[in-house]
C-alpha cells in the first residue's frame, strides 16, 4: 500500500506536498528521539507533535509519511518545510488508537 491509497481508504488529509510511497510499516511516538532510534525506512510514522523538528526526523529514518492525529492544527512553517523535503504530512482527527485500529484492519502493511 502507498501513501495515496492510505489516504482514499481512511479519509487522511494531505498537508504538504510529496509524491507518493509505499508503506511498509507503522511506528507510533510522540518523541523525536524515540523515532531516530526506531522506525524504519518506509515507516508510517503516527504522532501529535507539529514543529518543525518532525520534518527532519521523518528525512533521517525515510519515514513514508508522518500522519498527526488527534485533529492538532500543523503550523504552516512544519508544511513548508516538509515540502521542500518531500516529506509527505497527512492529518486526521482521530485519535492515534482509533486510526491504529483502522490501520490493522487493512493489514496489506508488513509488520
Amino acid at each position: 500500500m502507498n501513501t495515496q491509497d492510505l489516504i482514499e481508504k481512511l479519509g487522511l488529509k494531505p498537508l504538504s506536498k510529496f509524491e507518493p510511497r509505499e508503506i511498509n510499516g507503522v511506528f507510533i511516538s510522540d518523541m523525536i528521539s524515540d523515532v531516530m532510534a526506531g522506525a524504519k525506512s518506509g515507516n508510517l510514522w503516527l504522532t501529535v507533535q507539529t514543529h518543525k523538528s518532525i520534518v527532519p526526523a521523518a528525512n533521517l529514518v525515510d519515514a513514508a509519511a508522518v500522519v498527526i492525529t488527534s485533529g492538532k492544527e500543523v503550523p504552516i512553517e512544519t508544511v513548508e518545510l516538509a515540502s521542500k523535503y518531500n516529506i509527505a504530512i497527512l492529518s486526521t482527527s482521530l485519535p492515534t488508537y482509533e486510526l491504529v485500529g483502522m490501520l490493522y484492519a487493512l493489514k496489506p502493511i508488513s509488520r
